[in-house]
């Protein structure tokens, strides 16, 4: 009666499907809580940039300037210069922001967003650019011009 051939060792094998199995656990769970991490800081900028708008928007421009300005930009652009420019670009209820981009990043652990989009308004449209550093994101950087 012939013998059987002995079994193979697939002992390797197991420990090989088992480092990949892990390594790609591994990547998949870092790519998500990138995607996380990116999103959130996305929608926290949004988020700024959206209650700054709609404090300029409804004639709040004053409580836009303290609570959103960066002291740095304060020094540069007055409050009664910043009231004035808004006043100057006649916005009113109609106005909607609409983001073209939203950009976050964080460097030496200073967070930055770069928001960009246009005000549109019944009979108006106005570019604009916020740039935001700081943990709590105060405005380093403010840009609203009307097209056209």
């Amino acid at each position: 009666m012939p013998v059987p051939p002995p079994a193979k060792n697939r002992k390797l094998l197991w420990i090989i499907l088992g480092a990949v199995a892990a390594f790609l656990a591994l990547v998949i769970v870092g790519v998500v809580v990138l995607v996380n991490v990116v999103g959130s800081a996305t929608n926290r900028a949004q988020a700024v940039s959206d209650d700054f708008t709609r404090l300029i928007v409804n004639g709040q421009s004053s409580q836009a300037y303290d609570q959103y300005m960066n002291p740095v930009l304060t020094r540069t652009l007055t409050k009664d210069k910043f009231i004035a420019g808004i006043a100057g670009l006649g916005l009113d209820n109609t106005c909607r922001p609409h983001y073209d981009s939203v950009n976050v990043g964080s460097f030496n652990g200073n967070n930055t967003a770069d928001v960009v989009g246009t005000l549109q308004c019944q009979g108006k449209t106005i570019d604009f650019r916020y740039n935001f550093e700081g943990n709590d994101l105060k405005m380093d950087a403010i840009r609203l011009q009307p097209q056209g």
